[in-house]
């Protein structure tokens, strides 16, 4: 009997960019099914609630049917083991990301040492995108339409207008 490996691509997702939506496609591809675990983000001040996060997230997953996006709060380690996650998967965009992801990859091995941690790269055109950037950009009034889908861009654009 086959069993079914179940990978956790988490993240805040805030928002949930090009580069995002490359490593969860490429990952869904890879795995029997992928979790998009969006965080609450409760060390983060995140420009956009849970609920859009999670509805942004379910918007781009849409054509993926073994991807589903659940919310979480806490340990990782408690959402991977409570789903029967087998797999952790995380990006890295960047040398300067392995440092942190080596070391958070170290400590979930301690924490649950049944699931692997899998780092893919984003294809090369998101290699620099990340959601800080994005937002950040999309604050000073700058295009971020080649770095987020449409509804993300929508959904920024209307953000940053309530803003000013």
């Amino acid at each position: 009997m086959q069993s079914t490996t179940i990978a956790v691509y988490p993240g805040t997702f805030d928002p949930m960019t090009l580069g995002h939506a490359d490593l969860m496609a490429r990952a869904s591809r890879l795995f029997d099914r992928l979790i998009l675990a969006v965080a609450a983000g409760h060390h983060k001040k995140t420009m956009f609630s849970l609920d859009e996060r999670l509805a942004m997230a379910k918007e781009l997953a849409a054509e993926h049917p073994n991807v589903e996006v659940i919310a979480f709060e806490g340990l990782l380690r408690d959402f991977v083991v409570g789903h029967q996650g087998k797999v952790v998967v995380r990006g890295l965009r960047a040398v300067s990301d392995f440092e942190y992801e080596f070391q958070m990859a170290g400590m979930n091995r301690q924490l649950m040492p049944e699931v692997e941690t899998v780092f893919l790269t984003p294809s090369d055109q998101y290699q620099f995108v990340s959601g800080t950037f994005v937002r950040e950009i999309a604050m000073l009034g700058g295009d971020v339409s080649k770095f987020v889908a449409p509804s993300v861009l929508a959904r920024l654009k209307a953000r940053v207008a309530s803003k000013s």
